[in-house]
């Protein structure tokens, strides 16, 4: 699988919100609609939040969940990849609880608190479409998004039954030493997926430099066989960031909960056209997308039978 890269989509997320695209994903209908075509595309793994239907506000209520996830699972045969962050306004009841009921292969697990920012998106908006929107963006400069270790424990333990993995969503460089530690306690065990993120406001900043030296830390700390990695990117910084990973050997993540845009000053009009593009520069260089299978075996995953929707 030397030319194999796994791209996960993430299609919704929590931070943008309905006026600030058209395209963002909100109800369960559309949700199921962009992540399938999204695995068409060539998605291996989707990442995927919910949203209150009527005004798209982030919820981790399962009782929504159940009207989108069995719809994904019956029109492809992606990885689901549910979230334990929901939002940096959720408890961690909240952001666990679909988790808990649908037991799936994957989640997502953040590897320390940060200041989680996007307020300087309320700048470029006059008008909003729903009246929660505009406090919930401005009042980001206020926000801790919590990710103690008895967090992080607590959500390895609760899903360790389940047979669930993880991508481990490191936000800087002090993430991948906490994700250590959980090694060294035998919370976490190899092969695993570790996310590096950047671009996000309170988290390490978009550089090569900072790519590069993530890399080196988590070789140095993990050794290069024991975990997988994968980069995203936020906003403008999405594609040709992920062209340096995949140079680099990495796996890739796109999706309109990074980025809502295609190129510059242009608004993507799905996830799919995201996943469409990153194929298309794999392609350039000699690589192919993983299939879900590959994905799979790549990761030690429990396979799709295995999960409760």
């Amino acid at each position: 699988m030397k030319n194999k890269v796994i791209i996960s989509c993430a299609v919704t997320g929590s931070a943008h919100t309905p006026t600030m695209s058209d395209a963002l994903p909100v109800t369960p209908a559309e949700i199921s609609a962009q992540a399938i075509d999204a695995a068409k595309a060539g998605a291996a793994i989707l990442h995927l939040h919910a949203r209150v239907p009527e005004d798209g506000r982030p919820t981790g209520d399962p009782d929504i969940y159940a009207r989108f996830l069995p719809v994904i699972r019956q029109a492809t045969d992606a990885v689901v990849n549910i979230t334990t962050g929901g939002s940096a306004t959720m408890a961690l009841s909240d952001r666990l609880a679909a988790a808990r009921r649908f037991r799936p292969e994957m989640c997502s697990l953040n590897m320390g608190s940060l200041n989680f920012a996007f307020f300087p998106a309320a700048r470029r908006i006059d008008t909003w479409k729903h009246a929660w929107e505009r406090d919930y963006v401005v009042n980001s400069d206020d926000y801790i998004f919590r990710n103690t270790f008895r967090d992080i424990a607590t959500i390895l333990e609760t899903l360790d039954e389940a047979g669930t993995r993880f991508e481990h969503e490191c936000y800087d460089v002090g993430h991948l030493y906490n994700l250590a530690h959980f090694v060294d306690r035998g919370l976490v065990k190899p092969p695993f997926f570790v996310q590096m993120i950047f671009g996000i406001l309170g988290g390490i900043g978009p550089d090569l430099d900072n790519l590069l030296f993530m890399k080196r830390t988590a070789d140095r700390l993990f050794g290069e066989t024991n975990y997988r990695w994968s980069v995203l990117a936020a906003g403008r910084h999405q594609m040709a960031f992920l062209t340096q990973a995949a140079l680099l050997g990495g796996h890739v993540r796109v999706g309109l909960e990074d980025s809502l845009f295609i190129e510059r000053g242009q608004l993507a009009v799905s996830n799919a056209q995201q996943v469409e593009k990153i194929v298309r520069i794999l392609a350039e260089m000699g690589l192919e997308p993983a299939t879900p299978a590959e994905a799979r075996q790549m990761l030690a995953l429990k396979g799709g039978d295995r999960v409760e929707f």
